[in-house]
């Protein structure tokens, strides 16, 4: 069940580029840059996901990342989900579930949980995204 939301942020696409794979579809590697807050915490996230085009034109991907708060504390993630491209470039629509470890105090509920999230690119690159506990 979707729980409590956790957090939000918005952001940059900060890079990509195209690496080989070994299916027919080419493999995309996107990194951003984003601020917001995490349990109520003030944030700073760095990422990098990268996104297969499926048969079917959807996508599927695999990334990791370190949030860190305005004092200095981390957690870092990795994350799947599966989207559908919305127009140029890395432009999509993303759902998924993410998974957090920190030794911090602050942020040590992460620990024990499943996060869902949302997350959008439009086509200049700007992201947004949003996590809920999953219960």
């Amino acid at each position: 069940m979707l729980g409590d939301q956790i957090g939000e942020e918005r952001g940059k696409v900060i890079g990509t580029r195209v690496l080989s794979s070994e299916g027919s579809s080419p493999k995309v590697e996107v990194s951003f840059h984003a601020f917001g807050q995490l349990l109520g915490a003030e944030t700073s996230d760095i990422g990098t996901y990268c996104a297969i085009v499926r048969p079917d034109g959807s996508l599927y991907g695999e990334g990791q990342g370190i949030t860190t708060t305005k004092d200095g504390e981390t957690a870092t993630w990795k994350g799947q989900g599966v989207g559908k491209p919305t127009g140029q470039g890395s432009a999509a629509s993303w759902r998924g579930a993410i998974y957090y470890q920190t030794s911090s105090q602050k942020l040590a509920h992460l620990n024990e949980i499943a996060a869902l999230f949302e997350y959008e690119v439009d086509e200049k690159g700007n992201t947004q995204a949003k996590f809920w506990e999953w219960k």
